[in-house]
């Protein structure tokens, strides 16, 4: 495959819908076009001015194919920077098909997943990080993952990244220098001085880290499990936060025997909601199992929700939850409000050691405080995605992790008294790992990894 290769997909989803787009993109684009497609007023496609629209029809030699609008875009100026044609017919999966086999059948191959993507980022549009924030605007489940793979997209993580790596390189240029030309060139207090601006550097990777945990919730939700013993109300609040009845309620206990998860929308991020089996001594070997697996996925857990009946007392089953959710991300709810307290508010916190919420999953009260307190334990304040970069990527994470590291070296280095060469080879390090977060280092199986993860036409 070269970059000139002419190639086209469907860009839209393949079903019956209003409207269908077929995507090209090389140096074949505009004379696969002419050969295709005859505008309504007779004129020369090729001729026309860029990013303009004309209205015409799809032929296959003498046969129409379909009522189109066509998008031309001449590079650079496109999505590829290559000349690119957008082809808007009906919406139909089989006129879909058909046009795209008329252009693949007069000079286009059909384009791998991400491949449009890709050539963004190899005739430079656009670098890596910003490449994988395309197909994370694609997948976002929720506003603050939308919000922050848009913020991505634009370049944000990208210009800090690139600030970082001006400024090791400016230092690795000085030390190469200095060591080339000594008489002009002095390191005398050099060390001090790299040091301290080692820290600032340090700092601003660790604030990137960081992130990382709200980043990670951002785009995969909040791992949250509801337990407490059995008949207190667990799945009767998951159909709340739900908003339907997914899990059966019955004043059985016992009735949940096994894990059932949700995922639900809140706010503006996500909960992957898992109702848990009640956590109780039984001698039903099913609810055994149900109790075994509702304690493992609370070892696992972002947030434990713990339901406490408050019109009974509290007894040896809660003090086993109690002990699994002490130290940990947890909401202590107190429920069947409605009803006489048994449990006192005050007691449950002192117990627990988080703050409790009065709640009646049967009149719905409370469930409002519930919502704000989740937000405010894995959001500080109000997110900011002008200023504030969230790290989504794992493989974003690790590299920042290596570069700190790196940087950590060099100032052992420098505070063990080694000579001021050795600190090239750490800030190097450094620089490439960095580099291979925009893509300026990074190995090709890396690269073709990344874009097989994206749809078709993309």
């Amino acid at each position: 495959m070269t970059k000139t290769d002419t190639i086209a997909a469907i860009a839209t989803t393949m079903s019956n819908s209003g409207i269908g787009i077929i995507r090209i993109s090389g140096e074949e684009s505009f004379s696969i076009l002419k050969r295709i497609f005859r505008k309504k007023n007779g004129k020369n496609i090729e001729t026309e001015k860029t990013h303009t629209v004309h209205y015409g029809y799809i032929f296959d030699g003498d046969q129409m194919i379909d009522e189109v609008l066509v998008l031309i875009m001449k590079g650079p100026h496109s999505y590829t920077t290559e000349d690119t044609v957008e082809i808007d017919c009906h919406g139909g999966i089989l006129m879909m098909k058909k046009i795209l086999e008329t252009v693949i059948k007069y000079g286009a191959r059909l384009a791998e997943p991400g491949e449009f993507t890709k050539r963004a980022f190899l005739n430079g549009r656009i670098d890596l990080s910003q490449a994988e924030a395309v197909i994370d605007v694609i997948n976002a489940k929720n506003d603050y993952a939308l919000k922050s793979s848009v913020n991505q997209l634009s370049g944000g993580i990208s210009k800090r990244i690139r600030s970082l790596r001006e400024k090791i390189i400016y230092e690795i240029a000085f030390i190469e220098s200095a060591l080339d030309d000594p008489e002009h060139i002095s390191l005398d207090g050099y060390d001090f001085q790299l040091k301290e601006k080692l820290s600032s550097m340090m700092k601003e990777l660790e604030t990137l880290i960081a992130s990382s945990d709200n980043g990670k919730v951002m785009t995969e939700g909040i791992r949250t499990v509801i337990m407490g013993k059995p008949n207190v109300g667990k799945s009767s609040l998951l159909n709340i936060l739900a908003g339907e009845e997914r899990a059966i309620v019955t004043e059985i206990a016992g009735t949940t025997r096994d894990t059932l998860e949700e995922h639900i929308f809140l706010h503006g991020i996500s909960l992957n909601v898992v109702d848990t089996a009640g956590i109780r001594h039984t001698d039903d070997v099913v609810e055994q199992i149900g109790v075994s697996r509702a304690k493992d996925a609370a070892k696992d857990a972002d947030l434990i929700i713990y339901v406490v009946d408050g019109s009974v007392p509290l007894d040896e089953n809660d003090r086993q939850i109690i002990q699994i959710v002490r130290g940990r991300k947890a909401v202590v709810l107190l429920n069947k409000s409605d009803l006489g307290q048994i449990v006192e508010k005050e007691q449950l916190e002192n117990l627990t050691g988080h703050q409790v919420i009065p709640v009646s999953a049967k009149e719905k009260t409370g469930i409002e405080e519930l919502e704000k307190e989740i937000l405010s334990m894995f959001y500080e304040g109000d997110i900011d995605f002008n200023d504030q970069i969230y790290v989504t990527n794992v493989r974003h994470k690790t590299a920042l992790m290596e570069s700190l590291d790196s940087l950590k070296l060099v100032v052992k280095a420098i505070e063990d008294g080694v000579p001021e060469d050795f600190y090239s080879i750490d800030l190097m390090n450094t620089y490439e790992r960095l580099g291979s977060i925009i893509g300026e280092a990074v190995e090709d199986d890396l690269v073709n990894e990344i874009f097989s993860r994206f749809c078709m036409g993309k």
